[in-house]
């Protein structure tokens, strides 16, 4: 096996809230990842790091009437002490905040400047006169110009889809103060993402050959597609790549740009440079050679596992900035989807916003956790469920019904009856199917297709425990001249435990370690999926997991009711200004209409023929409907806050009927607008059509 150089890194987390189990797919899904690598032997770095500049750090800070610095050192404590306590094990969780990542990004700004990728521009941009500061996209909310839906953020309308600048919204308002903004001219800062194209194109359809010969595609063809939208404008011209407004205005949270005062990088500038910082800081501390990591044409390898949220930055930005500063580009960048509780977002008035810390506190072990999420992960940008109920099924039944039963069932006469000495079974067929299995398991693991191999995993359990079924230890202790073979049964029993344990060891590090103690091994490698133990000695046997009790799920639900942590999209992973930091109750009330303007919206009730789904759109979902008089197509953007939309399938809705159709890019033409209410967590709900209206009726 060739030995691999590996860099890997999961997104960082927003210095502004705390840590739910949507940050934790990811993190879990990453350390399964490095945990496996560095098992087999390979030099494998895992960094992440706090993101923490901007302009919710700045209000944030203000509002507690604290320093942004001191916000930043307390979350950074908090959110390592739950992302360890569910075992995430980092080689360094840094901070963005560092005089390495300000040192980095100075560097790259530079060279990009003397590449000729930066240009100087004086923009209009609204600016808050009660706050005195000017207001990034996301922090001014208003009508959208195009289907005018109320209370739409500055960069894109959560109904139809259509993105803008804030300066067309209808009707602005600041998020922050709730004030209307006035529109000023500044100066900003531009990378030129546009000529970028070309060479985007190549990297994100293109591959690595890596020095075992296997080969590395750039991006997961879900997300190829998805950037193509970005790079291939569509027969309408709209799409392809704009340049990327890379500066900020005082007052702001972050580091300065070079030769401008008052002027700051954006966040979304420096929070990637925060991997090459954490990186950096970790080699100072190892020994590490950061340039042979970074440098171009660098043979070693760098991953980037993400939310799908940010793709975008990481897909584009990103290995655009590092190719034209004089760097290497990533070996891949991994997306997963979002993670949702019982088929649904999660929500604190059902108790399912679950942050890590409430889960720990409530005693459930982290291990649990970290099984079944990799249980429903795979290779693809797919989002996944928690099912609470098949939660407490599956860790029950798999892992202490399954697995650590094996252990259990023969330890104790190893222990009594043989003075703790395996039997030499290097030659059982039982052992033997077991080992065979070992590089289709890595195979599964390489490709984070981790669903698949606890199922490879699980299967091999069901076989080992059939064995001690039919081979019955407990009534061979019972029978005279039988003690060769209850020794042979139960060495074989637990040899196939060691292995199980190394399989499992990425997913279950702590289990692994405690029992490598009963094995008495210095510790657990993938050696162990192959090698028996003969001849040797072990420990007595300690319970290595307890069951899930529907009580203490109870309670973490009823914790999580009375949580009041800050509400983050579940999965979202890098936040950094994509939410305000206050939001008030109500938009304000839209300026006057008249009657005559209200009768020009023709207003119908309608029925969801059908409702699913668009493939290569994360808002977008396509609604059949039946209007009575006739059926149509309309398409909504409000998938985020319907992740099953099956479940529309028969349900009344009111939609607009006489607005011209109106084509979406490439997922068809939209026959209308489905009506829908903006709650002041940014939620759309669909408004209720009382029982006894048919299809066709007119609101009015």
């Amino acid at each position: 096996m060739t030995p691999r150089k590996i860099l890997v890194t999961s997104a960082l987390p927003y210095a502004n809230g705390s840590i739910h189990l949507g940050h934790m797919v990811e993190h879990i899904q990453t350390d399964i990842w490095v945990r496996f690598q560095k098992l087999r032997g390979h030099e494998c770095h895992y960094c992440c790091a706090d993101d923490t500049h901007g302009t919710p750090i700045m209000l944030a800070a203000q509002k507690q009437g604290i320093t942004p610095e001191a916000l930043i050192e307390k979350t950074h404590a908090e959110h390592l002490a739950d992302f360890t306590g569910f075992f995430i094990g980092y080689d360094n969780y840094y901070s963005t905040h560092s005089p390495e990542n300000k040192a980095f990004s100075k560097q790259i700004y530079r060279t990009l400047k003397a590449n000729g990728k930066i240009e100087s521009r004086t923009i209009e941009q609204l600016y808050d006169p009660e706050k005195q500061m000017f207001l990034p996209d996301r922090f001014v909310k208003g009508e959208c110009p195009k289907c005018h839906a109320q209370d739409q953020y500055g960069d894109n309308c959560e109904s139809c889809g259509t993105t803008y600048s804030p300066t067309e919204l209808i009707n602005p308002y600041s998020a922050v103060s709730g004030a209307k903004p006035e529109l000023r001219e500044s100066e900003h800062f531009f990378f030129k993402l546009g000529e970028c194209a070309e060479y985007l194109k190549e990297w994100t359809a293109g591959s690595t050959t890596l020095a075992d010969g296997r080969v590395q595609p750039h991006l997961q063809p879900e997300a190829l597609n998805k950037m193509n939208e970005w790079l291939h404008p569509d027969e309408n011209g709209e799409g392809g790549l704009s340049d990327w407004d890379i500066s900020r205005d005082a007052p702001y949270f972050g580091f300065e740009i070079p030769d401008a005062p008052g002027k700051y990088f954006y966040v979304w500038l420096d929070a990637p440079v925060g991997y090459m910082a954490s990186f950096k800081n970790l080699c100072g501390r190892i020994g590490v050679d950061f340039d042979e990591f970074f440098k171009a044409g660098s043979q070693t390898e760098m991953y980037h596992f993400i939310g799908k949220d940010i793709l975008y930055f990481h897909a584009l930005f990103w290995p655009a900035m590092l190719k034209f500063s004089g760097h290497r580009a990533p070996t891949g960048v991994f997306a997963h989807g979002f993670l949702t509780v019982d088929g649904q977002k999660m929500s604190k008035s059902r108790g399912t916003f679950i942050t890590a810390r409430s889960y720990l506190e409530q005693g459930l072990n982290p291990e649990w956790m970290r099984y079944y999420i990799a249980a429903k992960l795979n290779s693809r940008v797919e989002d996944i469920d928690l099912n609470l109920n098949d939660f407490i099924a599956r860790v029950n039944s798999d892992l202490v019904g399954k697995y650590v039963n094996i252990a259990a069932r023969a330890a104790g006469f190893i222990h009594k009856r043989f003075d703790g000495r395996l039997k030499d079974v290097s030659g059982s067929p039982l052992l033997k199917q077991l080992a065979e299995k070992s590089e289709h398991v890595a195979e599964d693991y390489e490709n984070r297709e981790y669903a698949r191999a606890l199922r490879d995993i699980m299967a091999l359990a069901d076989t080992v425990n059939e064995y001690a079924d039919a081979n019955k230890p407990w009534e061979l202790a019972k029978q005279e001249g039988q003690d060769d073979r209850l020794h042979e049964v139960c060495s074989e029993l637990i040899n196939a435990f060691a292995m199980l344990t190394a399989y499992l060891a990425p997913v279950l590090p702590q289990t692994a370690q405690n029992a490598a103690k009963f094995l008495n091994l210095d510790s657990i490698t993938w050696t162990n999926t192959r090698e028996t133990l003969g001849g040797h000695s072990i420990n007595k046997y300690e319970h290595l997991m307890q069951r899930v009790e529907q009580k203490q799920v109870d309670n973490l639900i009823e914790a999580n009711k009375q949580s009041i942590q800050s509400t983050q999209p579940a999965g979202s992973t890098a936040s950094a200004e994509t939410a305000p930091a206050e939001t008030p109750a109500y938009a304000p009330v839209a300026g006057q209409a008249s009657f005559d303007d209200f009768m020009k919206i023709d207003m119908r009730v309608a029925k969801v023929l059908n409702c699913e789904a668009v493939e290569g759109s994360t808002k977008l979902l396509k609604f059949d409907l039946d209007f009575g008089f006739e059926q149509r197509v309309i398409f909504s953007g409000i998938a985020a806050s319907y992740p099953d939309p099956a479940a529309l399938n028969g349900r009344m809705v009111i939609a607009v009927a006489n607005f011209a159709p109106r084509k979406m890019a490439k997922f068809g033409v939209s026959e209308g607008m489905i009506l829908s209410a903006a709650t002041a967590e940014g939620k759309l709900r669909l408004l209720d059509v009382h029982e006894g209206a048919q299809p066709g009726n007119k609101v009015g």
